[in-house]
């Protein structure tokens, strides 16, 4: 299995070197970012303390974490061609991109992809490896990825080797179950946020309540998911899931710190009835392979506005493949991941990215066309992003003309 992996690998990234090796060059002209929040940071709690042990400075996660430090990245080349890219870290990345990265890429050719993600990540190593950085890289390496889709007239799916699927199912991950029913979903995710996250007794038998309600609501033979954001410990998570045996948990995600990966290898070998997914907060195909190294995970799922973009995220999951770790990236259905999930097999499902939710204009900008509880292929050139002068203007004026 692993030689018929390395193999599929190999003439899929072939295939995306070849298409880019024959394409011209596209000199770049211009490195632009800017912060682009898509949730506010009141979504994880209040910078409001009560006193020095308050538990919510525990969860106070500030304006440079997941989508509240999201940013757009925007580099143009002499061939007139523009890519975008999302990255995270809010204005720390923006920073980093024009004082450091931007160094490294003004003069040179956007579609060396490869070249210049490892002369970035080498560059910012000294004070990088995951964190800021990366997720700084993540933006300008799908902005790349954008141009050289555009270059070859082609959408991304197409340029990584084709599509290993017709269409993406895609998961729901939010609050209004029934309204995500209504809209086709097959699979279901419930974060705790505030509600019964308290590693105690009492907050156990109130979540696995409002559990056995959510199987109540959705599709006979749904998947059911937990995302716990960091919040428990192994007793606790061993404890949960045994209790939780009836409701057929499909993962159990992230319930530990992500450093703790003695903590994973001991809940993957030792939990039952479900599975354990993380790496929603990992970078770069290193981390993953100490994951894989600790045999701790059975779900990987990498953000690739986070983890080091498409370039590394490819390779992400083809690595998991070889150890028959399913990769299910977070946030898979935005027009950013959704290309890898579309052309890599290792990728059975892609995580929503605001459908079923509130309204929000750059979210539905940013996303591919959902048909009933699948993300549909992107038809046009590079990722399929499409962002009018006016809209630039209202979300991110730094980079409207």
């Amino acid at each position: 299995m692993a030689s018929r992996t390395s193999r599929r690998a190999f003439l899929q990234q072939a295939t995306a070197g070849a298409a880019l090796a024959s394409s011209g060059t596209q000199k770049i002209v211009s490195v632009k970012a800017a912060p682009l929040p898509l949730l506010p940071t009141s979504r994880f709690g209040t910078k409001k303390f009560e006193s020095d042990f308050d538990p919510a400075r525990m969860r106070w996660f500030g304006p440079f974490s997941q989508l509240t430090g999201s940013i757009l990245v925007q580099i143009k080349t002499d061939q007139g061609l523009t890519g975008y890219g999302m990255g995270g870290g809010g204005t720390a990345a923006v920073h980093i991109i024009e004082n450091h990265l931007k160094d490294l890429l003004l003069g040179a050719n956007a579609l060396n992809i490869d070249l210049l993600w490892e002369q970035m990540f080498a560059s910012s190593s000294f004070y990088g490896r995951k964190g800021l950085a990366i997720m700084a890289i993540s933006g300008i390496d799908l902005a790349l990825w954008d141009i050289a889709g555009k270059n070859a007239n082609l959408p991304v799916w197409r340029l990584l080797g084709g599509a290993s699927k017709p269409k993406a199912m895609a998961y729901y991950t939010g609050t209004n179950f029934e309204r995500a029913a209504k809209l086709g979903f097959q699979a279901f995710k419930m974060g705790l946020f505030e509600a019964a996250g308290a590693p105690d007794n009492d907050s156990m038998l109130v979540l696995l309540d409002t559990l056995r309600k959510a199987r109540a609501v959705i599709p006979p033979g749904a998947k059911l998911m937990i995302d716990c954001l960091c919040r428990w410990n192994v007793e606790y998570t061993l404890e949960f899931a045994r209790r939780a045996a009836g409701l057929n948990l499909y993962f159990i995600e992230e319930p530990l710190y992500p450093d703790d990966i003695e903590g994973y290898r001991q809940l993957t070998e030792q939990v039952e009835g479900t599975r354990i997914a993380c790496g929603e907060h990992e970078f770069t195909r290193y981390g993953f392979q100490e994951l894989i190294r600790h045999k701790a995970a059975h779900i990987f799922q990498p953000d690739q506005t986070w983890c080091g973009g498409l370039s590394d995220g490819r390779k992400v999951a083809t690595l998991a493949q070889a150890q028959g770790i399913p990769v299910m990236p977070h946030r898979g259905g935005s027009l950013f991941s959704i290309h890898l999930v579309l052309s890599h097999s290792n990728c059975p499902m892609a995580e929503s990215f605001g459908t079923g939710e509130p309204g929000n204009e750059m979210m539905e900008r940013l996303t591919p066309r959902f048909e009933n509880g699948y993300y549909l292929p992107p038809e046009g050139p590079g990722m399929g992003v499409d962002l009018p002068q006016a809209v630039l203007k209202k979300h991110t004026p730094a980079l409207a003309d």
